[in-house]
This record gives structure tokens, sequence and C-alpha cells, in this order.
């Protein structure tokens, strides 16, 4: 994870605190099903330990977005270097279409 993206991830953890969505360690290891419960139902779950951030549980696919989203390529020429079609001979010839005769 890039430095910008780690910040703007732990930015948006502030709606998180002081809500129902934050677990202390403890109490969300005994009440697991629970907070798995929440996860899916509610979204994204703190969870903390010594009143310091720690994990957050997130569905699996969310999860699976993150990681998508992760993997993209960074630019046009990556994309195409990585394409399933790299090394596909393609025919690129076109007829020799002069255009019409309009008259004025």
């Amino acid at each position: 994870m890039k430095k910008s993206d780690h910040k703007l991830a732990m930015s948006s953890l502030g709606h998180l605190k002081g809500t129902s969505r934050a677990w202390q360690l403890q109490t969300a290891k005994a009440r697991f099903s629970e907070v798995f419960r929440l996860v899916r139902t509610e979204g994204p779950q703190l969870i903390t330990r010594q009143g310091k951030e720690g994990v957050v549980m997130i569905p699996a696919e969310q999860f699976d977005q993150l990681i998508a989203r992760a993997h993209q390529p960074k630019d046009l020429l990556e994309f195409f270097r990585k394409s399933p079609l790299v090394g596909l001979e393609l025919d690129f010839e076109r007829d020799g279409d002069t255009g019409r005769n309009i008259e004025l």
C-alpha cells in the first residue's frame, strides 16, 4: 500500500471511533460472532488494543476490491504490456477509401 493510500485509509477510520463500530480486542474476541455479523450487515468494524488503532475487519468482497485496485497497472504502457492479448497478431490494414465526392 502506498503511503498516500495508507494516510487516506487511516483518516477514513475517524468515523469508526467512538461508535458501536469500534471494539476493544478483548470484547471483539468474546463477541466475535456479533462482530462478524455486523461487518456483513453494517460495514467495517475497528478493533483496537490498549486504546490504539489496531485492525479493521471488512467483508471479503470489499477486501477483494481493494486488492484488485492495488494490482492495477500504473500507466497505459504497463496495461498493454500485461494484456492477455500480447503477441496476438491483428490485421490493421484499411481500405484505400478516399472519401466521397460532394457537389456544392
